[in-house]
Order: C-alpha cells, then structure tokens, then sequence
C-alpha cells in the first residue's frame, strides 16, 4: 500500500482546509458565549435559541477538527494501512445526524411558540444577532471551497448555514417585533429555518454512508472506466472491478486486467493507472495483470 498517497502526503481534502476550520471555530466558540450571555441578560428566549444553534455548530466545527487530527496522526502507525481517515467521513455522518435534531428541536419548538407566542424585545435581538451574522458570514466564506472537495468540512458548513439563517431569521424578526409587536414572527421563522435544515442533512448523511457502504463515487461511471480500461493496448478484458472512496479526496480502485497475446505486463500497469488517476482521479489502484488464457478455475487449482 502507497502510504503516500493513503496514509500522508497527498493527505485527504479535509486536511488542506484545516486552517480555515480552525479559525471558523475560534469564531463560532466566542460569539457562542457572547449570544449566551446576552440571552441571559436580555431574558431572550430566541437568542439563547440562537447560541444554542451555534454550539452545534461549535460542536460540528470540533468533531470535523478532531477528525483530522487523528487522521493525520494515525498515518504514522503501519498497522493502519489506511490510517483513521474515515473519521472524518464518520464526523461528517454525525453532523447530519445532528443537524438533524436541529432541525426537528426547532420544528417543535416553534410549533409550541405558535401556540402561545412570547414577548421578546426586537432592539436588543438585533443588535447580538448582527454581530452573530457577520461571524458566520466569515466562517462561511472560510469554508465554501473546502465544502466542495470534502464531506467532513461540507458537514461544517452546513452548521454554519443553519446558524446563520439563524441569525438572519432572529434580526428579521427582532425588526418586525420592533415595528409591528406581531409576536409570531419568531416561530414562523424558526420553522422556515428548519424546514431548510432538513434535506441538506440527510443529503449529507446519505453520502456520508454511501462512502461508509464503499459504494461507487456518484460521479463515477464503472461502465465508462471498465471500457476504457479494455480499449488500453495489451488489455483484452477487465473483471474485478471495484472503485471506493476513503475519504473525501483520496479515490481508490482494484481491478484484474487479462493481457492480450504477448503484451508487455509493465507497460500495461503502467498505462492503467495513469488512465485512472487522469480521467477519474483515483489516487491509488492496485491492478492484477491476469496472463493470455487465464481463467477463473485457475485461481483455484
């Protein structure tokens, strides 16, 4: 096994945006304390659900940090042949499952606030939820292109975004109850909220399992790489065929190749793999060249 492709140096997807990470949990970590205390202060229930939001995100922001880190550091054990990457894969299959309780706490909630809306000054909400919006602002911008290579730092963004339409929803409704006094402005907007939630959790849940399951890549065509990989010189068919991804960024495949008539098995190899890393960026495949007239009862002779 190539443990510079698997266990360090290319590292997985998650890994180059770490620094981002980093910094977008600094900054989810102390606004998360600044909405507790104003809730507190202010006797406001929908900032407190505010900061509660929040530490999800915090708690998201953590579990894809520490996923990293172990996943980096276990390349260094050579009995971890493939190191601990798919804790990130798993971190990012616990963000769905708790994005989704997000989703489901504030859909009850707000179907309790429906029925008896409470009284919460519009001013002070603004103002925290303000400061609250520019922090995930940040942290959105921090991880927006680290999301489209990775299903742990997508996993973070997502909390991201659900805190700040938390927080957009909050200053929506702390001007509404300023200008109008209409108290159920706030569970309205609660359930808008989590109703966006849902289906972004479960999508991420679903391809966080399709990666646990080792199922296919989504944008992978088998049938296409299984062709192409028969069309190469010396490749007179291809069996096995099995491509599974470790974590985010780092593809894998396993094939067996049976040789044409006097091909060269070097040639071949070599051939095949730059096929699969240039056109289905597959960053380790182990490949078996079979011999001309090679049949499956002679594996077991």
């Amino acid at each position: 096994m190539d443990q510079d492709v698997v266990g360090g140096g290319k590292g997985s997807a998650a890994g180059r945006h770490k620094r981002a990470l980093i910094v977008a949990f600094t900054l989810s970590a102390t606004y998360m304390l600044v909405e507790a205390a104003g809730g507190l202060l202010l006797n406001s229930l929908a900032l407190l659900s505010d900061a509660g939001h929040m530490l999800t995100d915090v708690a998201g922001l953590g579990m894809a940090l520490a996923a990293i880190h172990f996943a980096e550091s276990a390349g260094r054990d050579p009995s971890r042949t493939y190191g601990l990457y798919r804790l990130e894969v798993l971190a990012a299959l616990a963000n769905s499952f708790l994005l989704l309780a997000v989703a489901i706490y504030v859909l009850f909630e707000s179907y309790g606030r429906l029925m008896a809306p409470p009284a919460v000054a519009g001013a002070p909400l603004i103002i925290v939820a303000t400061g609250g919006l520019l922090v995930n602002l940040i942290s959105f911008r921090l991880l927006r292109v680290g999301a489209k290579e990775s299903l742990n730092v997508r996993g973070a963004l997502l909390e991201v975004i659900s805190d700040l339409l938390g927080s957009l929803g909050v200053i929506v409704a702390g001007v509404i109850l300023l200008t109008t006094g209409w108290g159920w402005v706030d569970p309205i907007i609660g359930a808008a909220i989590g109703l966006f939630i849902l289906p972004r959790a479960a999508r991420l849940g679903w391809e966080a399992l399709r990666v646990l399951l080792e199922i296919a890549p989504k944008e992978t065509d088998i049938g296409r790489i299984q062709k192409r990989l028969t069309d190469l010189d010396g490749v007179a068919s291809v069996h096995d065929l099995h491509v599974w991804t470790i974590t985010s960024g780092v593809q894998m495949a396993s094939a067996h190749l049976r040789l044409a008539e006097g091909a060269d098995n070097g040639s071949v190899l070599r051939e095949a793999t730059s096929l699969l890393e240039r056109e289905f960026q597959v960053s380790h495949a182990t490949l078996q060249c079979d011999p001309s007239g090679f049949s499956e009862a002679d594996r077991h002779v």
